[in-house]
């Protein structure tokens, strides 16, 4: 597998390379995710497939906006109704060029509130890797960043968490906790700005 790490925020390039640039099978891009060829591409959308904002906007209007009623469709017949933010779902678009479309919400429903603070960009991304790798016709996908655009979480951060779920699900390193403070250390240090207690 092969992974394109692609988006139009410099800074979002930046973080990416100083987490991933080691790495063989990623390739980092400033860019737009709409214009690669690739096997799929991720949207980072919501849990209930809308798919008229931000990079989904962009993505609903170079694939067409029935994509976003199949998605929905799909959505509405999950036993929870709905695409849970930590997993990941694949259709099919039509296009030569992108052939798929990897759906992987980083929030609920559109919103900023908390999001910042959370670990959504981390679980989307081992959704999409835990979804990408088991699929017979995925070789290549391309992946914007997760959570910093109406999520507003920090670049850096955003890197770390997406590089954090790269390790667990490609790489194999799968974390082993002895105890509860070990789990919740861990769990901090993907987000360093959210609250354990209040």
């Amino acid at each position: 597998m092969h992974y394109l790490l692609i988006d139009s925020n410099p800074r979002m390039v930046s973080a990416w390379r100083e987490f991933f640039g080691d790495e063989e099978n990623i390739k980092i891009l400033e860019g737009d995710l709409t214009n690669v060829s690739c096997d799929a591409i991720v949207s980072p959308a919501n849990s209930f497939g809308f798919m008229d904002g931000g990079v989904d906007y962009a993505i609903s209007m170079r694939l067409g906006w029935e994509l976003q009623f199949e998605l929905q469709r799909k959505i509405k017949n999950l036993p929870e109704g709905e695409l849970i933010v930590g997993k990941a779902m694949i259709i099919e678009t039509g296009d030569e060029m992108i052939p798929f479309l990897v759906s992987a919400p980083t929030m609920r429903v559109p919103m900023s509130f908390n999001i910042s603070t959370s670990i959504n960009a981390y679980l989307a991304m081992k959704a999409t890797l835990i979804e990408t790798i088991k699929h017979p016709k995925i070789e290549c996908v391309a992946i914007p960043g997760f959570c910093t655009g109406v999520g507003k979480m920090q670049t850096q951060i955003a890197a770390r968490q997406m590089y954090q779920a790269y390790k667990e699900i490609i790489k194999e390193e799968k974390m082993d906790f002895k105890n509860f403070g070990e789990a919740q250390k861990y769990h901090w240090n993907i987000n360093p700005q959210g609250m354990i207690f209040e």
